[in-house]
């Protein structure tokens, strides 16, 4: 009869604990010893099928203070202890976490375990009340259905003097206090408003007569009167503009066509002095029958030229910006001046008139010079319609404007927003994109 013998040797994988080479990650993941750790997972999953991690546990689950103790016990064990059989012993155990099931829907099944008497919940039904509702309807009582209300007592209910106190849970010495969210202190400011005056501006103005769908002539008339000039002033500015800045365009090549001439000349005048003729000299001396042959100039020449013409051009320019300068920082105070004197103007007119009874146009509203946000005020659409256009009835009247925009204009008038742009995709990461050297490690 043949006798199984067990395999000799450590039935483990063989380790590689010795780490030669640091060269790649491979030779990093090879040489590393988890042995310890791969013990103590073993020791904890254990631990875990018994019943749960020791560590975890208090002291009252894992011990039990008998002070009497049981006499019954030694008549109970045998005299003769017998030992189990390995395989009995393993049979015995039973683990506290429950078995995987190995139904496909365990959704479906309409028994359980019997470990969970869970009652599963019918959704396929008509309440009572319903039921109740349903038969008046049928019966022709549409107006006089009672609605069946459940009711607001519990009789099984526990008292309020029955219910126990919540105690609350020891705050750990280590975490930090709970701390409650402040509001922010610019949510007590008052918004600030963009109009010249300091004025608020009203959310909703008062129309005027002109914005009616059917005003009078005398209405309507000045209101178009006043559109035209605000259009025609603004195609002025802009004429103007373009006029300026073709004027400056042109200026600008002026001066450096100037500027070529003149080193142009400067050039010539140069190569002048140099071929000159040296027999004629100065103090009546007499003429030389040789005569200065033309030849090439040496780089030092060169070079003495080049320099001289650099600090030439370079003095220019330096005057050219100090003129520039003084005329930004001339301009700038002049701007200064007539902002304080209008400034003034306006705080005078203001203590004259009174406040109280006087409205604020938006039409002719005057902003302030430094507004809130980075970008401009929206200009206000034009809600003019042409003489030929004007309706004498509600049901042919065509609506005008946008009541959206309107509001958002309106509360960054009054202070109560930014003028900010709308940013449709968010800024993603740069990413770049490279071919690692793990191709060259390759084996054939």
């Amino acid at each position: 009869m043949a006798v199984l013998k067990p395999l000799s040797g450590n039935p483990n994988a063989p380790q590689q604990y010795k780490q030669p080479s640091r060269k790649g990650k491979k030779a990093w993941r090879k040489n590393v010893d988890i042995s310890e750790v791969q013990e103590g997972l073993e020791a904890l999953n254990e631990q875990i099928i018994r019943g749960g991690v020791i560590a975890e546990k208090d002291s009252d689950e894992l011990f039990t203070i008998d002070a009497h103790g049981d006499d019954e016990i030694t008549k109970k064990l045998p005299k003769k202890l017998q030992k189990t059989l390995k395989s009995d012993e393993i049979i015995a155990q039973r683990s506290a976490i429950p078995a995987v099931s190995l139904r496909k829907r365990p959704g479906d099944s309409k028994t359980t375990d019997g470990l969970l008497p869970v009652k599963k919940q019918r959704k396929d039904y008509v309440t009572h009340r319903e039921l109740v509702r349903i038969k008046k309807v049928a019966d022709g009582h549409h107006e006089q259905t009672v609605e069946v209300v459940d009711a607001e007592y519990d009789p099984w209910a526990e008292s309020e003097e029955k219910k126990p106190v919540p105690v609350p849970e020891e705050q750990l010495p280590f975490l930090p206090q709970p701390t409650k969210a402040k509001k922010p202190k610019t949510l007590e400011q008052q918004p600030i408003s963009l109009a010249a005056n300091g004025k608020s501006v009203p959310a909703v103005p008062k129309p005027k007569g002109g914005y009616s769908y059917n005003p009078t002539f005398n209405d309507y008339q000045e209101r178009l009167i006043q559109e035209s000039e605000k259009i025609i002033a603004a195609e002025r500015k802009r004429i103007a503009e373009l006029e300026a800045e073709r004027a400056k365009l042109e200026a600008a090549a002026r001066s450096a066509a100037e500027a070529e001439a003149a080193e142009a000349r400067a050039d010539l005048s140069e190569w002048e002095d140099d071929s000159e003729w040296e027999g004629f000299q100065s103090g009546g001396e007499e003429l030389s029958v040789k005569a200065k042959r033309p030849r090439r100039k040496t780089p030092a020449e060169r070079n003495r030229a080049k320099r001289r013409k650099d600090e030439e051009r370079k003095a220019k320019h330096d005057a050219a910006m100090k003129r520039k300068q003084q005329q930004q920082e001339r301009i700038k105070q002049i701007a200064l001046e007539v902002a304080e004197r209008e400034r003034a103007i306006e705080l005078a007119k203001q203590e004259m008139s009174d406040p109280s009874d006087e409205e604020v146009d938006e039409d002719n509203l005057q902003l302030r010079r430094r507004q809130l946000g980075k970008f401009k005020l929206p200009e206000k659409d034009l809600e003019l319609v042409l003489p030929d256009e004007l309706q004498d009835s509600l049901r042919l009247l065509k609506p005008e404007g946008n009541l959206l925009k309107d509001r958002y204009r309106s509360m960054l008038l009054r202070g109560k927003l930014e003028a900010r742009r709308k940013i449709p995709f968010k800024k993603q990461a740069k990413t770049k994109v490279t071919e690692k050297w793990t191709y060259k490690d390759f084996t054939i």
